[in-house]
């Protein structure tokens, strides 16, 4: 049975940023609730890329987020993650797509909500639509609350508990491996990528064991770490993270002599690198393409 929030509990949580004014701006009120929850998720992501320099020839910030990331993040089938893609592009004008060719995904332009309300000419039928501006008055300026913060430094897993999850009578490493399960879309990811079961499930056992240490420093790629740092670092990984490390694994050509110790830095790593690794190789492709 779900508790109550005491006090500050609230602010300890991440949360995506859904713009108030695609709810009250009469402008956005044909845009179906689904299509404004995927809108958000695209912002998410592109406060990321734009973190990470993920920019095109032109300067402007774009961002990978495929149908099946979609699929496994609304838990919706293909059609329907298809249809929020084709309602924010051509219906409403919010994001632009470019393809980059047969087996690439497709880069995503998510376009600024505030500056224009973009819709569709009645006359046009092109995919690359022209944007005509709608005017926005002084009074809807950006009313994103300004004590907004993207993550909070809190450890989530700390939360949980202290929100009064179902964790009574339970190890401290059971609560570990559900909160992980949970965070990571575990069971999506072993449905995604059955032939790597065992690797995934010696991540999970890999990222439990490492946050139930009781060792004042892990060492990470040589270097000594304190624990708690490590700890926070790793109850932030989800599916993305683990997805790239697989790919990782996979394209490394060098003896690994110690693989946990490889893993661990990866996993470790792998929200600072990911995004950087796909940008190179997009723009890698914008090069060679």
């Amino acid at each position: 049975m779900p508790d109550y929030f005491y006090g500050p509990q609230a602010e300890q949580f991440a949360f995506y940023r859904i713009p108030k004014a695609l709810f009250t701006d009469p402008a956005f009120r044909s845009i179906s609730t689904g299509a404004k929850v995927l809108y958000g998720l695209l912002l998410d992501r592109m406060s990321l890329s734009a973190r990470n320099d993920w920019l095109d020839e032109q300067g402007r910030v774009y961002i990978v987020f495929t149908v099946e990331e979609i699929m496994e993040s609304l838990a919706c089938g293909n059609k329907k993650a298809v249809g929020l893609l084709r309602e924010l592009e051509v219906g409403a004008g919010l994001i632009e797509r470019r393809r980059q060719g047969l087996g690439k995904p497709n880069l995503i332009y998510v376009k600024n909500f505030i500056e224009g309300n973009f819709l569709k000419c009645p006359n046009d039928t092109s995919v690359s639509v022209q944007s005509t501006v709608h005017d926005v008055s002084k009074g809807h300026g950006n009313k994103t609350d300004k004590n907004y913060t993207d993550l909070s430094e809190t450890d989530p897993f700390l939360s949980d508990v202290a929100a009064g999850t179902e964790s009574e009578g339970k190890d401290d490493r059971t609560l570990h491996q559900e909160y992980f399960a949970r965070q990571l879309g575990f069971d999506a990811l072993i449905a995604g990528h059955p032939d790597d079961e065992d690797m995934l499930r010696e991540m999970l056992d890999l990222l439990v064991d490492t946050v139930c240490s009781k060792r004042k420093f892990i060492r990470i790629a040589g270097d000594d770490k304190p624990a708690e740092v490590v700890k926070a670092q790793l109850m932030k990984l989800n599916g993305d993270h683990l997805r790239f490390v697989l790919m990782c694994l996979k394209e490394n050509t060098t003896q690994v002599r110690n693989m946990r110790q490889y893993l661990l830095a990866t996993l470790y790593n792998a929200p600072m690198t990911m995004h950087s690794s796909y940008a190179a190789r997009v723009q890698h492709d914008f090069k060679t393409g």
